[in-house]
């Protein structure tokens, strides 16, 4: 299988549930957009910066941080330097254990002089945003029940706006950083949806398995079986005893988007077996 149709296996692994409608946001993008997102960071070098972390209630939900662990530590293992970019609590959350900037600014004037701040300290090779929560056309940021969450929600749009670097942003309903790309054509879902652009957009049924879909890219031409090293229960322990709830039923549980670890653990045998690596 080649490069390509390898690329087009994983997209319609990944939103084969289509459990928000991410078949119609797929339909509006080119095939190959998994292999042209991996092909920006295969062979990556120096910094690239990973924004994830949706606010939900006083918290953070856990699709996003689970692929965001995912994809830095296969990062790291091919010799680039990820940082996370978010904001509070998460950023507290994983400070001890990853190299973390906290986004901190609380209004859109104030997010682009903070980007431009650390996009001009860090100069990063590449810049990718993980279930981050994109601006509405009215500048605020909308959560899947259409409520307004920009009282909570740090601001991360402005580093995908003022890179000089290559953007991704992985999203799984309509309202991520990046789905500015496709409104049009995912102007009839149920969903306020971004207005914020990315060089490349990918989607799927759950936004952690996004970054699954990189990582299996990335080990096919590394020779590397970088997806047997994900442990996507032991990434929800983690976030869970730093207070994570699901996004969809909002309790503190080991759980994606109202779905058990098993689903996520599935995903990527999935990965593995359609990449050639002999499951464990």
């Amino acid at each position: 299988m080649n490069d390509l149709d390898l690329s087009i296996a994983i997209e319609n692994i990944l939103v084969a549930r289509n459990l928000r409608n991410m078949q119609v946001a797929q339909a509006a993008l080119q095939p190959g957009y998994y292999l042209r997102a991996a092909s920006i960071l295969r062979n990556i070098q120096g910094t690239v910066i990973i924004g994830t972390g949706f606010p939900v209630t006083d918290t953070f939900e856990t699709d996003g941080p689970v692929g965001a662990i995912a994809l830095y530590d296969a990062l790291v293992a091919l010799g680039a330097e990820p940082v996370f970019a978010c904001g509070a609590p998460l950023a507290h959350c994983l400070q001890d254990d990853y190299a973390v900037i906290e986004l901190l600014a609380r209004n859109v004037d104030a997010a682009r002089d903070e980007a431009r701040t650390r996009l001009a300290d860090l100069k990063p090779s590449a810049i990718v945003s993980i279930e981050r929560p994109g601006l509405s056309d009215d500048n605020c940021y909308y959560n899947m029940r259409g409520e307004d969450i920009s009282a909570r929600s740090a601001y991360f749009d402005p580093y995908l706006e003022l890179a000089e670097c290559p953007t991704i942003a992985i999203g799984d309903g309509g309202n991520e950083i990046g789905m500015g790309n496709i409104r049009d054509a995912i102007a009839t879902l149920d969903i306020k949806a971004s207005a914020t652009t990315c060089d490349e957009l990918l989607v799927a049924d759950v936004s952690n398995w996004g970054a699954y879909g990189i990582i299996a890219l990335l080990a096919r031409w590394a020779e590397r079986d970088l997806l047997g090293d994900i442990d996507p229960l032991a990434i929800l322990n983690y976030l869970s005893s730093h207070g994570s709830v699901d996004g969809v039923t909002r309790e503190n549980t080991l759980t994606e988007d109202g779905l058990e670890a098993e689903e996520g653990q599935h995903i990527i045998r999935e990965l593995r077996d359609v990449c050639g690596f002999t499951p464990n």
